[in-house]
């Protein structure tokens, strides 16, 4: 299960059971980790309310969406947002996934790997200083000065690199979308069936 946003102009707009065209769609280029999606969403908000609520609450409420899939794998469609008038909570949302992003960055490392294991080590980049150090795995000498790095990295754990990469498409994705004036549409995942659930008929 995951959410799948997409933009079109208002004119290619179908109902489902039709599938939205693929000619001037707009997609933002995301992870393909579903729970990345909700995640960068979760302590974001549009119109006061949470962002994955509001996702919940258009999908799964008691008004199914109606409008064309996005394409094989998802069901029906419904408007996240409507230019003109959620342009200004949009781009909110966008500046707020951008800020959530930066904070959760996580503090900067300068990296190394050693030249015969290839085993990595980071160091925080306000404690750097050229030493020499035995790899662990294979003793063979390191050099931990800046000029022999790999270059900077996160120290994050790697789930939440793939959330930031998430809050930040989807940022430049809903500017584009109210730029274009297109509405942004959001679908889910179909549920997997499963095989053998229905009884068996006499």
């Amino acid at each position: 299960m995951g959410f799948r946003f997409l933009s079109v102009p208002a004119f290619r707009l179908v109902d489902h059971p039709q599938s939205l065209p693929d000619e001037d769609r707009l997609e933002p280029q995301l992870p393909p980790v579903p729970e990345a999606i909700e995640r960068a969403l979760a302590s974001a908000e549009f119109r006061d309310i949470r962002a994955k609520d509001r996702l919940r609450s258009l999908l799964q409420g008691d008004l199914p969406p109606a409008l064309g899939s996005p394409g094989e794998g998802f069901g029906p469609s419904a408007v996240f947002a409507q230019p003109p008038q959620d342009l200004p909570a949009l781009l909110r949302l966008a500046d707020e996934l951008e800020l959530l992003a930066r904070r959760e960055a996580g503090e900067r490392a300068l990296v190394w790997k050693c030249k015969d294991c290839n085993a990595r080590y980071a160091v925080p980049v306000s404690l750097v200083r050229p030493v020499s150090i035995r790899c662990e795995r294979c003793g063979t000498p390191v050099e931990l000065s800046a000029p022999h790095s790999l270059g900077e990295e996160s120290l994050i754990d790697p789930f939440q690199g793939v959330v930031n990469t998430c809050r930040r498409e989807l940022a430049v994705f809903f500017r584009e979308a109210m730029a274009r004036g297109w509405p942004v549409l959001v679908s889910e995942g179909d549920r997997p069936s499963v095989e053998g659930s229905e009884p068996a008929r006499q």
